[in-house]
């Protein structure tokens, strides 16, 4: 158990019965209306939902025990996914309900992590910024900046993304994974 006054964000929680990764917490103290308050923001690590919550300051909370397994993505069958671990070779599937959206940042050979939550894969952890290659976007013309913002580009993994002007199919592009956000040419 863990005492809401101690969340820091990256710690994994059970919040009624399922894990949550913290985001953010925040220390509140209403100006005489009763006892502190922690506001949070969390993650489902399941479903990947992201709610605010508020607790009252001191009140204990069970840890998740959640493990982090290294992974490489082997391939997708189209609805299974299919990863090997790193350290032990053992081959695990997901299902598309698991892998959500973030298969559209998933290419073969990449590392990454698996959120293994009571002895079961429940989601995954991507790093920051993945390499993608763009497969289709407009032409880009000299001087057209005046929209400032850039074109839109599908990606290898069937991503669609907005990409500077000078960007050119078959360039490889870093894509945040946390936005979906152009990040720099490679």
């Amino acid at each position: 158990m863990i005492s809401t006054n101690d969340l820091k964000p990256g710690m994994t929680i059970e919040v009624d019965g399922e894990p949550c990764l913290v985001l953010e917490a925040e220390h509140h103290k209403p100006v005489g209306r009763g006892g502190a308050l922690v506001r949070t923001r969390l993650r489902h690590l399941e479903s990947g939902v992201i709610v605010d919550r508020t607790f009252n300051a001191g009140e204990k909370l069970p840890l998740a025990p959640v493990e982090r397994r290294p992974v490489q993505f082997l391939y997708s069958d189209g609805e299974e996914f299919h990863f090997m671990d790193t350290e032990t070779y053992e081959q695990m599937t997901l299902d598309f309900n698991t892998v959500g959206q973030r298969v559209l940042y998933l290419k073969e050979n990449m590392e990454l992590e698996i959120i293994v939550y009571k002895g079961r894969p429940i989601g995954l952890d991507l790093p920051p910024v993945v390499e993608l290659k763009v497969v289709e976007t407009e032409p880009g013309f000299k001087g057209d900046t005046v929209s400032g913002g850039g074109k839109p580009a599908r990606l290898e993994t069937g991503l669609v993304t907005r990409v500077p002007f000078f960007i050119e199919p078959g360039e490889v592009v870093r894509i945040d994974t946390r936005t979906g956000e152009y990040a720099g040419r490679v």
